[in-house]
């Protein structure tokens, strides 16, 4: 890796970093809006008090608050990496090609955009392209594919992840609208893989355990073009992440992108389990749980604390400080 793929600039100062996200943690907290996620009963269950929060510097600085290392599920928050390690197998031109890249203007989980697109291609970021871009994650069959996509899920986390049982059981039973989805693309021919296989993969990924702790190392990854800012790991080459976080930008917080945009000023990936993660290129990452949502899905505490962060530290892509 080289400077060449990393944006300038550096996180603030320690003392700085600690004394803004204790206080952004503590106004965020205030925060009860929302509800969790009602999808799946395992989801619903979790505890909705909780609210951890991380940033971690491309310099390997890290700072926890809360909940920081209380286990959820990855659920969506997987598609950027996924989507890196596929770029890495295929080149960032054909995963354009195949997958495309332009947000849908519907909701995420969507399958008219399938039945409308040439060649049902849609966006990596959104369930449908998310699918097929785990229909192309390298590997002869799936127990193959699951093995080099755990381990690279891993490699961004810095450490082994492991899949939540009874959350896989609950996506199984009831995976109907993804069942629909994966056989409407297969219809248009944009799987690289069987169907069944495609979406194991992708509910396998989606059932991972992480932490906000993980989700900001995952970030500060690809701020640090594509060197775990931990481990030292290289995980993707630096040029690939150009092309992860602007699909991230694109529609990582499915119709909300563009008022994420507005306030934040980065590129961030949510998930229903309650965690987003955000990225500031050259300067760390971003990662948050809370599991009550708004009407996009979206952790409104995650939210919040997000723009209050971006603003404090500099980190915006569109209004950024070297400090």
């Amino acid at each position: 890796m080289t400077d060449a793929f990393v944006s300038t600039g550096h996180l603030a100062p320690t003392a700085d970093v600690s004394r803004i996200i204790h206080a952004t943690w503590a106004e965020a907290n205030a925060d009860t809006g929302g509800a969790n996620s009602a999808v799946y009963p395992a989801l619903a269950a979790a505890d909705p008090e909780q609210f951890g929060l991380c940033v971690v510097g491309t310099d390997g600085r890290v700072f926890d608050c809360g909940d920081a290392y209380t286990g959820f599920s990855l659920m969506s928050v997987a598609k950027p990496f996924t989507f890196g390690l596929v770029c890495a197998a295929l080149g960032a031109e054909r995963a354009r090609a195949e997958l495309g890249v332009n947000a849908t203007g519907q909701a995420f989980n969507a399958v008219e955009p399938v039945l409308a697109a040439s060649g049902g291609r849609t966006n990596p970021m959104v369930n449908a392209g998310a699918i097929a871009t785990c229909s192309r994650v390298p590997g002869n069959g799936v127990d193959e594919q699951w093995t080099h996509l755990l381990a690279g899920l891993s490699a961004f986390a810095g450490r082994d992840l492991a899949l939540d049982q009874e959350l896989y059981e609950n996506v199984n039973g009831t995976n109907l609208r993804n069942r629909e989805i994966t056989a409407a693309l297969a219809g248009q021919g944009a799987l690289a893989s069987e169907p069944d296989d495609a979406l194991e993969l992708y509910t396998r990924q989606s059932c991972l355990v992480v932490t906000a702790h993980d989700l900001a190392v995952m970030g500060a990854t690809l701020a640090d073009g594509g060197v775990n800012p931990v481990t030292r790991v290289e995980v993707v080459p630096g040029d690939l992440c150009h092309y992860v976080l602007a699909v991230m930008a694109t529609a990582g917080m499915y119709e909300h992108s563009g008022d994420w945009l507005y306030d934040v000023g980065l590129p961030g990936k949510s998930g229903i389990g309650g965690g987003i993660v955000t990225v500031s290129p050259g300067k760390g990452g971003l990662g948050s749980f809370s599991p009550r949502l708004d009407a996009a899905g979206n952790s409104v505490r995650g939210v919040r604390a997000a723009a209050r962060l971006a603003r404090e530290l500099g980190l915006g892509l569109f209004a950024s400080r070297a400090e």
